[in-house]
């Protein structure tokens, strides 16, 4: 069994660390961490006077801010994710996607979003390492771009083809709330189609849109996978992302 599992900003706030690693320590098998940090990158950011933008779910990343957030996340936040998974008991060992050319991207819109990519290939050759020296890889989304260059890619959008390329049995994307909402009620199954209903109706958009859309490619594909907060690590809770339309109930 080999899960990979994205962890947000969210599970490094203050008190949340043990009883959350915990859990994620516990899972069986084989496990690859991606997280992200997007509050620690904002805090970052204001202290040192850098606006912080955004555009359709990402982060617009530019000039300094690219350097501070590849420092906050494969530095700082990674680093605090490795220490709480050895306090549960899991031997793991941090990297970025810029190690061993693990994750190369290209730019998604330069002048949108400035330094800004999308993964085009995943060199799992260090995660194969790892993994069969009994340690789980703990990946920072900073990947390397053109010319050697980093860029900020999304975690959830370096999480999906990282568990595609690995051949991953599930894939739980975990946030800070319980699913995926509709009229603030959870949606147990989430298809394509009623994905489109529920962004045209604006009940799906910004970073959950952005999470939704990569994790129904990953789910056509063939991998389990989950959207939803800590429970997910202990239950089948959660919104389950179905790779097909699914059948209409019968009445």
């Amino acid at each position: 069994m080999l899960t990979v599992v994205k962890i947000g900003g969210a599970w490094l706030e203050a008190g949340a660390e043990d009883a959350a690693f915990a859990s994620l320590a516990s899972l069986p098998g084989d496990l690859v961490v991606v997280h992200g940090g997007g509050s620690e990158i904002s805090r970052w950011l204001e202290r040192s006077g850098i606006s912080v933008e955004w555009a359709e779910g990402l982060r617009v990343t530019r000039g300094d801010g690219l350097q501070l957030t590849a420092m906050v996340l494969s530095g700082w936040v990674n680093k605090r994710v490795v220490r709480a998974l050895a306090g549960a008991g899991r031997r793991s060992v941090g990297v970025s996607g810029e190690d061993g050319g693990l994750l190369q991207a290209e730019h998604v819109d330069i002048e949108r979003l400035g330094e800004v990519g999308r993964i085009v290939a995943v060199n799992s050759d260090l995660i194969h390492v790892l993994l069969r020296e009994g340690f789980t890889p703990v990946i920072s989304p900073i990947s390397e771009g053109p010319h050697g260059r980093p860029l900020n890619v999304n975690a959830d959008e370096s999480a999906i083809p990282i568990a595609l390329e690995l051949d991953a049995d599930r894939l739980l994307l975990l946030s800070d709330v319980p699913g995926v909402l509709a009229d603030g009620e959870l949606v147990g199954t989430l298809d394509r189609t009623r994905a489109e209903a529920l962004e045209k109706t604006g009940q799906l958009a910004g970073g959950m849109l952005v999470k939704v859309n990569q994790a129904l490619e990953a789910a056509e594909s063939g991998v389990e996978v989950r959207i939803g907060d800590a429970s997910l690590l202990t239950s089948n809770s959660g919104t389950r992302i179905s790779g097909s339309e699914l059948l209409p109930a019968l009445t």
